[in-house]
């Protein structure tokens, strides 16, 4: 499992992970997986980004390299 700063990022913007996952069309409970570590598909990686206000070259600065 990888390391990631989702959790802090979506924390530091003062969203819910509902709120995020409405927003990026994916289940809370997908966050919950991506938070904890576990893998996640580019495309999700991409609806994350985007919900989150980022572009897609901020990709690093969510999920590491």
């Amino acid at each position: 499992m990888g390391r990631n700063s989702l959790k802090e990022i979506r924390e530091s913007l003062l969203m819910s992970k509902s709120e995020l996952a409405r927003k990026a069309n994916i289940s809370p409970i997908t966050i919950t997986r991506i938070e904890k570590g576990m893998k996640c598909r580019m495309e999700t990686k991409r609806k994350i980004l985007l919900a989150l206000g980022f572009g897609l070259s901020d990709k690093k600065k969510i999920f590491g390299s």
